[in-house]
């Protein structure tokens, strides 16, 4: 039997452990199969122009480390076993966002010998963001529509952006000869 204080020491690890989940996620990205498109925009995400590291995102090489999957591409037959694999690996709670058109529909692929189609036909997806590719500006904002529904204490259902997504205010440094 526990006592009130062992509870009391409990409760304050859990909230320790979902602030610090909130506050500093850490990502990996997968590519299954898709023209390269949605990772550059990805890659874009992390250059000190967008810098989603303000956010306390951190892009991790392995799944065993990472709570957040960013997918892109369709499901191809080669990728499939090794989606699964990598999803397995992370620990719970895991979050999945789906970036571009083909994980959230196939898009040009859809239909192809090789394609299984949409991410969510393999993993369950917590945010999709469409796009071909996505603007660095929607997949911040899916993150941030991520963590806001994370600091509310519960998992997405199924956040479905907007193609038109607000500009973020970007400062232009000057070099001093205006």
């Amino acid at each position: 039997m526990r006592t009130d204080s062992e509870n009391y020491y409990t409760q304050i690890v859990n909230k320790l452990k979902n602030w610090a989940r909130i506050n500093s996620p850490w990502a990996i990205h997968f590519n299954s199969g898709s023209c390269n498109g949605c990772d550059i925009e990805i890659l874009a995400t992390l250059t000190p122009r967008y810098d989603v590291e303000r956010l306390g995102i951190k892009l991790q090489g392995s799944p065993r480390h990472a709570d957040v999957l960013i997918a892109t591409g369709p499901v191809t037959l080669q990728a499939l076993d090794r989606l699964i694999r990598v999803y397995e690996q992370m620990p719970d709670p895991k979050y999945v966002i789906a970036v571009g058109s083909c994980a959230l529909s196939g898009g040009v692929f859809d239909g192809c010998y090789s394609v299984i189609g949409d991410l969510n036909k393999v993993i369950p997806v917590d945010v999709y963001v469409p796009g071909c590719p996505p603007r660095p500006e929607a997949i911040i904002f899916g993150v941030v529509q991520l963590l806001d529904s994370l600091k509310k204490g519960k998992k997405p259902a199924k956040i479905v952006l907007p193609i038109d997504v607000p500009d973020l205010k970007l400062e232009e440094k000057s070099n001093g000869s205006d």
